[in-house]
């Protein structure tokens, strides 16, 4: 349960979640739902417990990555006093699709030093890899804008005076999130539609029968009147700067065109204000091999972060991102002397941004919200796991989508279940409004013989309160019964197997603690590779049985990984300052091993293959290993 609820801003609600702006034309545009948010905002963001879990250098000016909701996060903001100059955010898009990681098996360091010597080079294209789920971009239209609306109004709250936010998206969605914009932040505080021209052209898209989608939606506002804005400029070319070719008496260089004299002036000199069609930065379809490039689904260029940071804020400012993904607005506010807030609810988000500012030499905190939302990896993978948790769930035909499915009881018969969705916020607390729709809109629609009902909630306002509701307003007929979902996922999280040797070491080069990994064995990691190499081949039989006789017969090639296992290791880490697992961690030294088999030591690239070793000047006491697909467990040395 949260701790307390921060209330958003004074005079929060003026009609903006009806969308009823359209005093014109006397239209309402209302969306379902509608009610429920109403009173989410009314009782204020929701703060819940915090733990910091590691610490990178002293930190002077409270750089964060939180791992946690948006709405959550803003509420720890808004709890601590820490107001944000600058937001930037990357939203789901609403579009449809699901965003997958691409998984890569390593080379395995046993063999590593026999490949190096026969000067064996690894092909990209031969890199044994496979796919998972990062979260599902699948909304409604009403979810999705109700959602969204309760994240701009918590990001209201965190502003500064003389703030602005930028809200990247594109044609799914952007124009219905605009007049979400014109509610929150006032129809006068708009500032400018910024045009991205990605400049797709390649592939299919080419040949589409229809105009080609080319750019992406940025939508810049700022809070109040007074605002940061910082004029850049494009540089001319030589050649138009050439082209004032003539000098007059005072030695000013001009030129004539179309019988008109110009002369070149300073600000010309400096060159000439961008505008809001942005056509000079590439996307990473144009620059697919691109250094910057750290496999994250939605990942955007430094370049065009760059631009919008440089232009809306000042140095020693704040600049948040609460979708931050790959870590590229952190990045680039500390590459910029800007301080910065990087919050996302998925573990592969936090851990990329955190080794992308580890390398970058900067310090900053890592926060984790209890918040319900992070209690696996990221939604979409909590979800499926889910299913396979709770004992007796299965698929039930006969019941609406509402229902996750069903379980059998000899006495009460079908028991449909309740799950609440963790790619919908507004599911996650369960409060009247939910409970009222479960009991208005889902119920009347059992069958018949249904006795009793099973809803799962992650968080509850009070659940005597909710209780007392059911018997009020509830189906004398049907048992509505309450379970707490956090007791199902205790048991999510599986440790991996890892065994070690820890030696004191002295030699001509390097004098202090030497860890080497002997076996390591993430049960999850095997599971997944099985189902891949499952899947893979009944592919291939199928393939095979269908083209039969045509010469065109296929191999399947497994995915394999040796005994020790020490392919499925991504990043080891050592701590010397404390053997309590549970301690905020600080970082003494790692490695990280990049999908081609070369570690990255303390931050720093290097062309050698990982030996399965890590070393340290001072004896370790635990020491935190993290698996291709994210996984991280700690041990204590």
């Amino acid at each position: 349960m949260a701790i307390k609820y921060v209330p958003y801003s004074p005079n929060t609600l003026e009609g903006q979640a009806l969308l009823d702006n359209f005093v014109r034309t006397k239209r309402i545009l209302r969306y379902r739902d509608n009610d429920k948010v109403i009173e989410h905002i009314k009782r204020g963001m929701p703060l819940y417990e915090t733990k910091l879990k590691e610490k990178r250098g002293e930190n002077p000016d409270g750089n964060l990555i939180i791992r946690g909701e948006c709405v959550s996060a803003c509420a720890y903001l808004k709890d601590k006093g820490i107001s944000v100059d600058l937001v930037y955010i990357d939203p789901p898009f609403a579009s449809g699709a699901d965003y997958a990681k691409k998984v890569y098996i390593r080379r395995n360091p046993k063999v590593a030093e026999a490949m190096r010597q026969a000067e064996t080079e690894l092909d990209v294209e031969e890199l044994k890899a496979f796919e998972e789920k990062m979260y599902g971009d699948i909304w409604s239209k009403e979810d999705y804008l109700n959602w969204m609306y309760e994240n701009l109004m918590a990001i209201k709250s965190v502003m500064s005076d003389t703030a602005s936010i930028y809200v990247h998206l594109d044609w799914h969605i952007g124009h219905y999130v605009k007049v979400l914009m014109d509610e929150v932040f006032g129809e006068d505080n708009f500032q400018r539609e910024i045009i991205w021209d990605i400049q797709v052209l390649s592939g299919f898209k080419t040949i589409a029968p229809n105009w080609i989608r080319g750019h992406d939606t940025i939508f810049y506002y700022s809070k109040g009147e007074e605002r940061i804005f910082n004029k850049l400029r494009q540089p001319h070319t030589k050649e138009y700067l050439d082209s004032f070719n003539k000098t007059d008496e005072e030695g000013r260089r001009y030129m004539v065109a179309h019988g008109t004299t110009r002369y070149q002036d300073e600000v010309e000199k400096k060159g000439k204000p961008f505008g809001d069609v942005w056509n000079d930065i590439m996307s990473f379809q144009q620059q697919p091999t691109s250094d910057e490039k750290v496999d994250y689904a939605t990942q955007k260029p430094e370049s065009l972060l760059e631009r919008i940071i440089k232009a809306s804020s000042n140095e020693s400012m704040v600049v948040a991102d609460f979708f931050g993904g790959s870590g590229v607005t952190a990045s680039v506010s500390h590459k910029l002397n800007r301080r910065f807030i990087h919050c996302d609810i998925g573990i592969n988000s936090i851990q990329t941004v955190r080794d992308r500012l580890m390398a970058a030499k900067a310090e900053f905190d890592i926060l984790e919200i209890k918040d319900g939302v992070s209690l696996y990896r990221n939604p979409v993978q909590t979800m499926e796991k889910l299913k396979s948790l709770i004992i007796g769930l299965r698929n039930e035909d006969a019941l609406d989508k509402f229902w996750e499915g069903s379980i059998m009881d000899t006495k009460c018969g079908m028991m449909p279940v309740y799950l609440p969705n963790l790619m919908d916020s507004s599911t996650r607390l369960l409060d009247k409004p939910l409970m009222n729709r479960i009991i208005r809109e889902a119920m009347p629609d059992l069958p018949d013989d249904v006795k009793r009902v099973i809803v799962y909630y992650i968080d509850i306002i009070d659940r005597k309160e909710i209780e007392q509701f059911i018997k009020e307003q509830g189906n004398p007929l049907i048992e509505i019964e309450l379970r707490d979902l956090k007791q199902v996922l205790d048991n999510v999280v599986v440790e991996d197997y890892a065994e070690w040797q820890l030696t004191e070491t002295q030699d001509n080069l390097f004098k202090g603690w030497q860890v080497e990994i002997i076996q390591f064995h993430s049960d999850r990691v095997l599971k997944k590779i099985e189902a891949i190499n499952l899947k893979g081949e009944q592919q291939v039989t199928q393939f095979n049985l269908k083209n039969s006789g045509k010469g065109k017969e296929k191999k399947h090639s497994p995915i394999t990984i040796s005994d020790e296992g020490l392919e499925t290791i991504e990043w080891i880490s050592l701590d010397c300052s404390t053997a309590d697992k549970e301690a905020i961690w600080h970082s003494n030294s790692e490695v990280k091993i990049d999908k081609l088999g070369y570690t990255i030591r303390n931050g720093i690239k290097t062309n050698e293959f990982w030996d399965a070793r890590i070393r340290c000047d001072h004896k370790p006491l635990r020491m935190k290993i993290r698996n291709i697909c994210g996984d991280e467990t700690v041990y204590t040395l």
